[in-house]
């Protein structure tokens, strides 16, 4: 069987160096559910995510009476990988894939679907179940058994008082918060906004880097004419400066290069196949304590074909030091190099269509 053999010929590969505890499992297809399976490996091999989601489930898991939902079936779907007794091989993520017709109508039809919004449909259902499982532990009678509570224990204050319960483990890991700053330009006034985000989307140019299309994000704009801005000290709309800036990097940064774009000639989305250059390691400048975060990438989401509503997800992860294709059931080694046939185009009609769709980068700056 094909499976089995592209497994062996891993482990092969790999031979004295194949990491001690880590396991390599290829996900089946359930029709057209490599967005989802794309998104999953990126997840699983994202070490910090994983290892706090299996933590969770260890010490949350109430035998028997606990209802099923999205959570349930991931972290099941990722002790399935880490503790199966093969180092290599295939899974069917079954349960995990019906989770989510179930939940969300949009995954229902056998139509290609989008891998950023899966990963943020995702993303924000584990956050909503973590928090309505923190305040039922909080609301509870037996809340004050330190292994029934969610995202670790809860340490009771002296006075009998409990610590408001920690973020979620997503919110940990992928949370960070950008500031929209306006300056009125008569009275100089900034005004500050605080928003949080789980991933960055950015537009994307022509032969360009991943910092610069960062850069752009931050970029200062104008605001007169009809965008004029209300100023509170002045009492009136005014000509303004808006700008945005990171004010708290993530743990891990994801990057969503958004090379779906409407072309109103058309009347449809049509795919940017821009040549984008991320590099392995990147520093996040734009910060508002102007310290540079530096991060390393650790998997690519890539999108293969020509247009938006058809074609293929793969990706590519890095796990100690190696890196390895996951398409679908299939999982091989590749050199670090085969990462920049996947920048994208320099010109419009060229014959390479898998391009890189969403970076994960891990911080440099320890574990959290």
């Amino acid at each position: 069987m094909v499976m089995g053999a592209s497994g062996s010929k891993l482990e092969k590969a790999l031979g004295d160096q194949f990491p001690e505890g880590e396991r390599y499992f290829g996900l089946e297809n359930f029709g057209n559910t490599c967005y989802c399976n794309s998104v999953l490996q990126a997840l699983y091999f994202c070490i910090p995510f994983r290892e706090q989601l299996l933590e969770y489930y260890a010490n949350n898991k109430t035998p028997g009476d606990a209802e099923e939902n999205l959570l349930t079936c991931l972290a099941d779907l990722f002790m399935q990988i880490s503790q199966a007794k093969k180092k290599t091989g295939v899974i069917a993520p079954k349960r995990f894939v019906q989770r989510v017709k179930k939940q969300n109508e949009l995954f229902r039809s056998y139509m290609h679907q989008d891998a950023h919004e899966f990963l943020n449909f995702l993303l924000n259902e584990l956050v909503d179940i973590l928090e309505k499982e923190s305040s039922a532990a909080k609301d509870s009678p037996q809340s004050s058994s330190p292994e029934k509570a969610p995202n670790g224990p809860v340490q009771p204050l002296a006075n009998g008082v409990k610590k408001e319960p920690p973020v979620t483990l997503v919110h940990k890991n992928f949370q960070g918060i950008l500031t929209n700053e306006t300056r009125c330009l008569r009275c100089e006034t900034v005004t500050a906004r605080d928003e949080t985000f789980l991933d960055l989307s950015v537009d994307i140019e022509q032969n360009s880097f991943i910092t610069s299309c960062l850069k752009n994000l931050c970029s200062t704009e104008t605001l007169n004419a009809e965008d004029k801005f209300f100023c509170d000290k002045c009492c009136s709309l005014q000509e303004a400066q808006k700008r945005m800036k990171i004010k708290k990097a993530p743990h891990i940064l994801v990057i969503h290069l958004k090379r779906f774009k409407y072309i109103e000639q058309l009347g449809r989305y049509k795919k940017l196949s821009y040549r984008v250059v991320f590099p392995m390691e990147l520093k996040l400048s734009n910060t508002s304590d102007d310290v540079d975060t530096e991060y390393s990438l650790f998997a690519v989401v890539i999108h293969v074909g020509s247009g938006p509503n058809h074609g293929h997800y793969v990706s590519l992860v890095k796990s100690h030091n190696h890196w390895l294709f996951f398409d679908d059931e299939n999982v091989e080694m590749v050199e670090e190099q085969t990462l920049q046939t996947f920048f994208g185009s320099s010109h419009e009609y060229s014959g390479n269509t898998d391009h890189g769709y969403i970076l994960f980068y891990e911080g440099l700056g320890g574990k959290s």
